[in-house]
């Protein structure tokens, strides 16, 4: 029993750069979830011209849209803690994008808060018009960035490009779901439109985005694109986005809203086979070369983890308490 215990543990260490990179994936997949219906709903919200309507989609993720971001800064922490050159040769090489990135967040945080301020229609509309703005950008620049970092490819190519959209666009299909969810009928009705268009939107983009990588074999990715595990994940998003278009015209907006989270769910599964395992495709930096020393990750695993299971479980407390529909000004518990 000793022996197995002490076999477990070496392979446990062994792995430990593995795990880490799982870490990472999750926290951006997390991140793509959360934040981006939060940017579905920024986005969606010009769509509204009635008052009550625009109060309802802010009440919508007013109570979780603050810890979602969350999920962004434990991305960057966790890359930097486990991977310290990744982190730099991100930031330097990807400079303007990531600081457009920041700065999208910034007006997209400041429009809700700022527009409440003042009783005056030109004030409210130039907040909206920031809220709309940075709720667009901030997604089209994360997923450029990450489109430049995956293939190795220039900020206006296709590949980076393309990836751009396709977090737009699913962040739209996600942001329309939950909104569909928690409002009433009428208004859900109207919104699944948005959704759909989204996800078909998104899946014609991701396979005109898997063709291009294929023809241009961006980044030395095009035989990893031909994959099986590639092969199910793009047959897995179809269903998803497909099955998930049919339960939003039935009506059944919380089964549709569990179908849309599995399309970022399942791009962030496609980033990490994309990736793994060279995790800075422009240096050909490996996961193994470019972890810390192993002292360094032993001391961020035993500091780390602990950490994120508790922002698991304040998470898992703070959707409990926010689970119901909107009514009125607030949420029905």
């Amino acid at each position: 029993m000793t022996e197995l215990v002490l076999l477990v543990d070496a392979y446990l260490v062994d792995a430990l750069p593995e795990i880490w990179f799982g870490a990472v994936m999750f926290s951006l997949a997390m991140y793509m979830i959360l934040d981006g219906f939060d940017f579905g709903i920024g986005m969606l919200y010009a769509t509204r011209d009635d008052e009550h309507e625009k109060e309802t989609f802010l009440t919508a993720f007013g109570p979780v849209w603050d810890a979602n971001e969350v999920w962004v800064v434990a991305f960057g922490t966790m890359l930097l803690a486990a991977f310290p050159r990744v982190y730099s040769r991100v930031l330097a090489d990807h400079y303007l994008l990531a600081i457009g990135f920041v700065l999208a967040l910034l007006f997209r945080g400041l429009g809700p808060e700022m527009r409440e301020q003042r009783d005056d229609e030109r004030w409210k509309r130039y907040w909206d018009y920031s809220f709309v703005g940075g709720s667009f950008l901030a997604p089209l620049l994360f997923g450029t960035l990450a489109g430049r970092w995956i293939f190795d490819a220039p900020t206006l190519s296709m590949p980076a490009l393309l990836t751009g959209v396709g977090l737009v666009a699913v962040s739209v299909a996600t942001g329309a779901a939950f909104l569909a969810a928690k409002t009433r009928p009428r208004l859900a009705s109207d919104l699944r439109t948005y959704g759909i268009i989204a996800t078909l939107t998104y899946l014609i983009g991701a396979i005109a985005l898997l063709t291009t990588v294929v023809v241009t074999d961006s980044g030395g990715t095009a035989e990893i694109v031909l994959s099986i595990p590639v092969g199910m994940i793009v047959v897995l998003s179809a269903v998803a986005g497909g099955g998930g278009s049919v339960l939003a015209l039935r009506g059944k907006y919380r089964a549709w809203l569990v179908s849309a989270l599995g399309l970022p769910a399942l791009l962030s599964l496609l980033v990490a086979l994309l990736l793994y395992p060279t995790i800075y495709p422009p240096t050909g930096l490996t996961v193994r070369e470019a972890v810390v020393s192993p002292l360094a990750l032993n001391l961020v695993t035993i500091l780390g983890f602990p950490a994120l299971l508790l922002v698991l479980w304040y998470f898992k407390f703070l959707y409990g308490v926010f689970s119901g529909p909107i009514e009125g000004e607030g949420y029905k518990n």
